[in-house]
């Protein structure tokens, strides 16, 4: 019931991080900082830009860490949102690419970003229909590191129907469903959500999320 009222109020369309809109639930910002603290990832690649906040987050996570690189996928980056993200003053961790997430030239050029030995994060937060997410697992899966995640993001879409701004066919035409599909086929993953590493309540063990049934691990 929080997370629709949130929906419905536009909760996650109030927050900025260093001055970019980010479009995301607090909680699964601050659990997924904790998963790259722990992995320190050479790469992290988004699909979707937006306006930037994500990929701001995460380079700003890679200054911190004295390492990194971010690589940004969108169909397309508007010209006010690349200039502020091209202003920042994290831009030179950051690499933006236009065009389709699933165009296998951007593959491609993803791809030659990432060195051999590289440890790398994935984040899917573009197109969220089922079908598009499922071509995404199947064209970026192979860049998984081993003990890193490919992450399916906004599941949350299956348990909006009927709420504003939704779909009908949100059921089903969601992240959740691809990657429900995607995991028979790919047992080189496993559904695993990271484990908290801190946890006094003696009522909550699980997420409040956007994401759920999201977090693809490579074993």
């Amino acid at each position: 019931m929080w997370l629709k009222s949130g929906w419905i109020t536009k909760h996650i369309y109030t927050f900025t991080w260093l001055g970019r809109p980010i479009i995301q639930l607090p909680e699964d910002l601050v659990r997924l900082q904790e998963v790259i603290y722990q992995l320190k990832p050479d790469v992290i690649i988004e699909t979707g830009v937006a306006h930037g906040g994500g990929l701001i987050f995460y380079a700003s996570l890679c200054k911190v860490f004295g390492k990194g690189k971010v690589i940004g996928v969108d169909i397309e980056i508007r010209p006010h949102n690349r200039k502020a993200i091209e202003e920042h003053e994290l831009f030179p961790y950051i690499t933006l690419l236009e065009g389709s997430s699933i165009d296998p030239e951007i593959v491609k050029q993803v791809k030659s970003n990432i060195q051999p030995k590289d440890t790398v994060l994935i984040l899917l937060d573009s197109n969220h229909s089922k079908d598009h997410v499922l071509a995404e697992l199947n064209a970026y899966a192979e860049f998984v590191t081993p003990g890193s995640y490919i992450v399916a993001t906004d599941g949350i879409m299956q348990d909006l129907v009927g709420a504003p701004r939704s779909q009908p066919d949100w059921g089903t035409n969601n992240p959740q469903t691809a990657v429900m599909e995607f995991l028979p086929n790919h047992p080189e993953f496993i559904l695993e959500p990271p484990q908290w590493l801190f946890n006094e309540s003696e009522d909550l063990s699980e997420n409040i999320t956007h994401w759920p049934n999201a977090w693809l691990k490579r074993k």
